[in-house]
């Protein structure tokens, strides 16, 4: 079968070198697609959130399935446009991307259904949410943009002033313009961070295998919140009680509740999970793969991806044992200097093959382009360097032995991923 796969980033690359493992696929298309992915895929020069133009550009491919990776794309109803003109998809439709595209709309569901999350209140009204937080008084508290940010609506402030300046930027300044007209304020809560990917058709969930993101920009989580510098899979803190735990309290009853609401929810759910000293609890959704996490999740599955795609087109997927590998992953970015704030493009990278490969561990290219037969920076995130081993210390130590060979003009890179996770093994 042929695939069209929707993005042109590191985890669209990953999505795409999981397909194309697949005895099924015969061709893969992408769009846009980059540098890295074109030694995979046929790219075409279509903007992921370009619902009509995908739409053209389906019919002229016809593909098998249509793969909407972003999330954008995704809670702009994509899925949805598709779907009525009789292509299948991986992707939910609109009104379940919604667990993403508001976070006012994802806390209430949760409240209604008794989901375990962070206490919290939402305001359109700066005032009322400084007087709001001022009655709190709690440090540090959580503000949130309503709508999609890049990852970056969430700021998290140590005391009043920073808490007032994080709501007035958003609802006053209209620093993350739409998004930021309604927000959340919640309570800070502490303990490790888990991601947990999971593959649902709306009735049926199967969790794929944990991981560990590095969101700061530095070592020892300084600097500012990226879109994410370096993954590692499995997570050591989420242990065997965590996993019953999540499955009955949280994966299982969100399915339900969006099933209740008639909203389906069928692709992947990202759960953003906080292991708390009171139980797990739910940050956030997301309502497709995360990135970087799943170039650390993917390469360690072992069953066909085109089978779990039709499965759960199919409503199936309840029929379909996922199988896993027992080995380690981790992923390290390399990204442009001055990431994830004013940074350069068009830099020459080198170490890497024709293919925009290494010998000594999996390249994703995140923000890369092909020109003359030489790869170029072309983003904030450049490339996920990614290698696997027996266990998490190996998998590391291949994959920065990579990163070391890999070189363009003000790389940057965290020297740091997955310290965290060892100490805690």
């Amino acid at each position: 079968m042929n695939i069209l796969v929707v993005g042109g980033g590191g985890r669209e690359h990953a999505i795409i070198t999981a397909l194309s493992k697949s005895a099924k696929v015969d061709k893969l298309y992408a769009a846009p697609g980059n540098g890295g992915i074109s030694k995979l895929a046929e790219c075409f020069p279509v903007k992921a959130t370009d619902i009509d133009g995908m739409l053209e550009l389906a019919k002229k491919l016809q593909p098998d399935y249509v793969f909407v990776a972003p999330d954008d794309p995704l809670v702009l109803g994509m899925v949805d446009k598709l779907n009525e003109a009789g292509f299948k998809t991986f992707g939910p439709r609109a009104n379940a991307a919604i667990l993403e595209g508001s976070k006012v709309f994802s806390k209430a569901l949760m409240k209604k259904y008794n989901i375990p999350t962070a206490g919290y209140e939402t305001f359109t009204d700066a005032e009322k949410a400084i007087e709001y937080i001022k009655a709190q008084n709690s440090y540090p508290a959580v503000i949130k943009c309503d709508g999609l940010a890049l990852g970056k609506g969430v700021i998290i402030a140590k005391d009043f002033e920073e808490a007032k300046d994080a709501v007035n930027s958003m609802l006053l300044d209209g620093k993350f313009g739409a998004s930021g007209s309604e927000i959340v304020v919640e309570e800070f809560m502490t303990g490790p961070e888990v991601t947990v990917l999971a593959f649902t058709d709306g009735k049926t969930v199967k969790p794929m295998i944990s991981s560990m993101d590095h969101k700061r920009a530095y070592d020892n989580d300084e600097g500012l919140n990226t879109g994410g510098m370096g993954t590692i899979a499995p997570n050591p803190c989420y242990t065997d009680a965590f996993k019953a735990e999540c499955m009955e309290k949280i994966f299982k009853p969100t399915i339900a509740a969006m099933q209740a609401e008639g909203r389906p929810f069928k692709g992947c759910l990202y759960f953003g999970l906080m292991l708390t000293p009171n139980g797990a609890r739910v940050i956030e959704y997301n309502c497709r793969f995360g990135d970087p996490e799943t170039q650390v999740v993917l390469p360690l599955l072992e069953t066909d991806l085109v089978d779990i795609i039709e499965a759960i087109w199919e409503e199936k997927l309840d029929a379909l044992d996922i199988k896993w590998s027992e080995k380690s992953c981790a992923c390290v970015v390399i990204a442009s200097g001055g990431y994830p704030e004013k940074y350069e493009t068009g830099k020459q990278i080198s170490g890497l093959d024709e293919n925009g490969q290494s010998d000594l561990a999996y390249v994703y290219h995140a923000g890369t382009k092909l020109e003359g037969g030489k790869f170029l920076t072309a983003g904030g995130r450049v490339l996920g360097v990614t290698a696997t081993g027996d266990d998490l210390k190996a998998a590391l130590d291949s994959a920065y032995k990579a990163v070391d060979t890999i070189t363009f003009e003000k790389a940057h890179f965290r020297k740091d991923i997955g310290k965290r996770a060892l100490e805690a093994l």
